[in-house]
């Protein structure tokens, strides 16, 4: 196989190793993701303790995503990629400790390392393909793009299942270990295979050059900060939790369900130029993102009256959230897609990584809401929050531009 590997264009089998790695990842993520929610929620910690695991790894996203920025200019992409790889490795080990060690702040620092593992590597893989695409080949970019993304998070929500699955199954510390092991074999091939120079800028940038100049860059990260505050304040704590302590299913059923969404979140969105009609065309601007929002504004709304007023809750989650997951799914498309074609190649890891900063507050955001606010009034709340926040993000994406920037 890695004789078959080698034998591809040069583009080709870059952009399949960063795939690669970028999708095992991302299943170890989704797992990690569920497991801590699932497992202790079992132990008896309320929503907003559970909100509270996650908090420093939002925290270190935001950091991550600037400061990895800037190392990737400076000592190439695949550093970043196999430092997330790693650090991901350790963040596992540091759970399979004596069940008496995982207080909340010990769970928090692990996950804080798992958060700047994610961010580490999903800004290093989005960051490549640019490197990989001719500048005036932009629908090449939009579909590399999206398929990328889209099988990510598809593999998200397998990751989802096999977290609540090997929860079941072989228990906390075996689903760590089989992952941690599993993670460690892909790091091995990743370095094998990976070219050392990818994305190493020219000239060395200085940190302060992390902050984005760029007009279309800065509304569009303020555009996906809420945008992505808007789904995690349901989507983190209180949608599994009102499953399994309302609705009393078991943690394989919640897992399969929000498994079901992100899979086929991540199929829509790697079919979203097809779907978008763009795969033939030009590629997408910034009327598009405007244009594709607004439906998200009406849907958590519906969902919120049937679950207030108890009308039909079970077909209103699955049916009315695989809805809002397909038309969310092609707004993170085109945005993931316009953050990469605004992005400057002399340095695109910074403009990315500081996109991604701003998604990483958004989620952070949203994952404190999640707790607080479920406790406090529940999950038709949350989804009210939902609603307004994409209201604003719709307001934001008014201002970018309505054609593609010159790259």
């Amino acid at each position: 196989m890695l004789n078959k590997l080698k034998a591809l264009p040069i583009a080709i089998q870059q952009y399949l190793v960063v795939t690669f790695s970028y999708w095992a990842f991302t299943v170890s993520d989704g797992a990690l993701r569920m497991l801590v929610v699932l497992f202790f929620h079992q132990l008896g910690y309320s929503p907003l303790e559970v909100a509270m695991l996650f908090v420093l790894y939002e925290f270190f996203g935001i950091v991550t995503n600037l400061v990895g920025g800037w190392l990737a200019a400076r000592l190439g992409l695949n550093v970043t990629m196999h430092l997330g790889l790693l650090l991901q490795v350790i963040a596992l080990a540091m759970l399979l400790v004596d069940p008496q060690w995982l207080t909340v702040a010990y769970v928090m620092v692990a996950q804080a390392l798992s958060g700047i593992a994610k961010d580490l590597n999903k800004m290093s893989a989005k960051s490549s393909i640019k490197m990989l695409v001719a500048d005036n080949a932009q629908s090449t970019l939009f579909k590399w793009i999206s398929i990328l993304t889209g099988s990510k998070n598809a593999l998200k929500g397998v990751g989802f299942f096999v977290g609540a699955a090997l929860l079941s199954w072989i228990g906390f510390r075996g689903a760590i270990l089989t992952m941690a092991v599993l993670l460690l074999v892909v790091l091995i091939f990743s370095i094998v295979m990976l070219q050392r120079d990818l994305g190493k800028a020219k000239n060395k940038p200085k940190f302060s050059d992390t902050w984005s100049k760029s007009a279309p860059v800065n509304h569009l990260s303020l555009a996906r900060f809420f945008l992505f505050g808007s789904r995690d304040i349901w989507f983190v704590v209180a949608l599994p939790v009102f499953l399994h302590a309302q609705l009393q299913w078991p943690p394989i059923y919640v897992g399969g369900l929000l498994a079901a969404w992100v899979i086929a979140y991540g199929i829509v969105q790697a079919l979203a130029p097809k779907l978008t009609g763009f795969s033939r065309q030009n590629a997408p601007d910034g009327y598009h993102v405007w244009l594709w929002s607004l439906p998200l504004f009406v849907l958590p709304l519906l969902i919120a009256a049937a679950v207030y007023f108890e009308w039909a809750v079970i077909p209103a989650l699955t049916v009315g959230l695989l809805i809002y997951g397909a038309i969310f799914a092609i707004n993170s498309a085109i945005h993931s897609y316009l953050i990469v074609s605004y992005a400057d190649a002399a340095g695109v890891s910074l403009d990315v990584g500081f996109y991604y900063m701003a998604n990483a507050a958004g989620r952070l955001f949203g994952t404190l809401l999640s707790g607080w606010v479920y406790q406090v009034a529940g999950l038709a709340a949350c989804l009210v929050i939902s609603a307004i926040m994409i209201l604003v993000a719709s307001f934001i994406s008014k201002m970018l531009p309505r054609e593609p920037q010159p790259v």
